[in-house]
This record gives C-alpha cells, sequence and structure tokens, in this order.
C-alpha cells in the first residue's frame, strides 16, 4: 500500500494557526487526476498542492486542486509550496512550473538559513471591464464601486469592487449561493489608502483567508485607476472575519497603463506533517 506525504503550511503569515491552509504532497508521483481530486476534498482546505517532476525546465511542477476542481493557477499554494521545497532544495530562487506558465519565487533567508519571506513574479493579468453590475452588487448587498468593475484573468478570474471604508468592507455579509453564480473565481470587495488596504475575497465555497492570485491584480487595478503610484509595494490584510488574520504584500509596475510586472509576496510557517495510505 504506497503512502503519500504531505506538508501543511499556513500561508501569508509568519504564525501558526492564522494565513491560508494549505497542504502540498511533496512526490505526487503516481497519483491520478482522480485521486488528487479525492485527496483536495478529503484535506478540504481552499487548495491542495501536489508536486511532480520538472518538464518545462522548472525545478518542479505543481499541480493545484480545490476541493472541486484543478485550478491552472493559484497564490498561496504557488508561495507556500516554494517554502515547503525551498528548504530542501537550499534555493534562492525557485521556479514551479504551473498550469499558466513558470512562476519564479525568490526566497529570503535569516541568519540561520531559514526561509522567512517568498516574492513571486505572477503571470500578467488579462483586464475586462464588468458592465453588467447588478447581479454582483445584489450578491455583495452593496450600492456601487468607488472604481470601475473589473474582471483580471491571470488564470483565475477576479472581480473587484472598490467600496467607501474598511468598516464597510468588513461589515459585508453577502449571498454566497449568488456569488457563486457568477461564474468566476472570486469577488474582492476591498478599501483603503496609500500603502495599506483591507480586502476580502469571495468564491462559491465562502470567504478566503489569503488571496495571492487577487494581490496582484489589486496592485495592478489601484495602479490603473490612480490611488497608487506604479513599483509602489502595497500591504494587503485579509481573512480577519474568517478567524484566519494574514498579510500579502503587491507591487505593480508599468507604463501607459498597462502592468508590465507583478510581484506578490508574503510569509509561510510549517505547522504540521502527515501520510496518506492509499
Amino acid at each position: 500500500m504506497p503512502g503519500y506525504r504531505y506538508v501543511v503550511a499556513d500561508v501569508f503569515t509568519d504564525r501558526a494557526l492564522a494565513g491560508n491552509q494549505l497542504a502540498v504532497f511533496t512526490d505526487a508521483r503516481g497519483l491520478d487526476d482522480e485521486t488528487m481530486q479525492a485527496l483536495a476534498l478529503e484535506i478540504g482546505f481552499s487548495e491542495t498542492g501536489f508536486v511532480l517532476p520538472a518538464e518545462q525546465g522548472g525545478h518542479a511542477r505543481i499541480r493545484i486542486f480545490n476541493p472541486r476542481h484543478e485550478m491552472p493557477f493559484a497564490g498561496h499554494p504557488t508561495l507556500g509550496s516554494a517554502f515547503v521545497l525551498g528548504a530542501p532544495l537550499q534555493l534562492g530562487t525557485i521556479a514551479l512550473e504551473t498550469g499558466v506558465d513558470i512562476v519564479e519565487v525568490e526566497l529570503e533567508r535569516d541568519d540561520s538559513g531559514r526561509i522567512v519571506f517568498g516574492r513571486m513574479q505572477q503571470p500578467l493579468s488579462g483586464v475586462r471591464p464588468v458592465t453588467a453590475t447588478g447581479a454582483l452588487f445584489a450578491a455583495l448587498d452593496v450600492t456601487g464601486s468607488e472604481l470601475p468593475v473589473e474582471l483580471y484573468d491571470n488564470g483565475t478570474t477576479h472581480i473587484f469592487v472598490a467600496l467607501e471604508s474598511e468598516e464597510a468592507v468588513a461589515a459585508l455579509g453577502p449571498d454566497i449561493g449568488a456569488i457563486g453564480s457568477l461564474g468566476v473565481t472570486g469577488v474582492n470587495c476591498f478599501a483603503g489608502s496609500g500603502a495599506l488596504w483591507k480586502t476580502r475575497m469571495f468564491w462559491p465555497g465562502g470567504e478566503d483567508a489569503a488571496t495571492g492570485s487577487a494581490a496582484g491584480p489589486l496592485a495592478v487595478h489601484l495602479c490603473r485607476h490612480g490611488r497608487v503610484e506604479w513599483g509602489e509595494w502595497i500591504e494587503v490584510a485579509q481573512g480577519a472575519e474568517i478567524g484566519r488574520p494574514s498579510t500579502l504584500f503587491a507591487l505593480a509596475d508599468g507604463r501607459d497603463g498597462e502592468a508590465t510586472r507583478v510581484l506578490v509576496g508574503g510569509r509561510a510557517v510549517v505547522v504540521a506533517r502527515g501520510e496518506f495510505r492509499l
């Protein structure tokens, strides 16, 4: 009976039992698609990563599943997998092959050699306006958005709605069933100013603790609409309302209103290890 070992990491936090939970199967050879999906459902986290041998020149390939289906790209599984794999591989930068592209994650270490921060360069997003906002605003129970409502696609699809204050973001109680009918990865509601922003992401499974795939597009969105300068880091708070406070960092470089580079960074901690006997 083969065994498949996994590591549990809390991502976009520097302390255990916060951030976004992630399970990483460090050697998924021998697992078929159906079993990967079943394991992701069994674990029940928002995403689970499966590490496989590289095929396109990276250091490793990762497949990412949420409890319902495979995802071509997601932020916290990519960053968390880099933390998990970077320690034994002793790499300064690890290149992970995702379903969208090869994502490079630069890893910072303290004097003891422990990884303390990771910074990934994300795929650039396509952007399109969302003009039919009636169902969206009804699902969120809001009257409108402070900025144009747009959808960003970097392998995941995120809609962004700007609210008037962080208190308004914290008070949201959306209709999750209606959110699920919108046909996107997630709906992100945010508020803030300068370098500090608060966001909540709602998806068909509920609310996400930390959404790395949305943090990069959020930085782009803020830069495109003049709330943040291109090339400036922002700090994003997420997850407090569901008891998983998280901190994400994002930066967008650009010119002529278009992003040319998107970086997302954060911390992660390994909190558990286990094995499935299948």
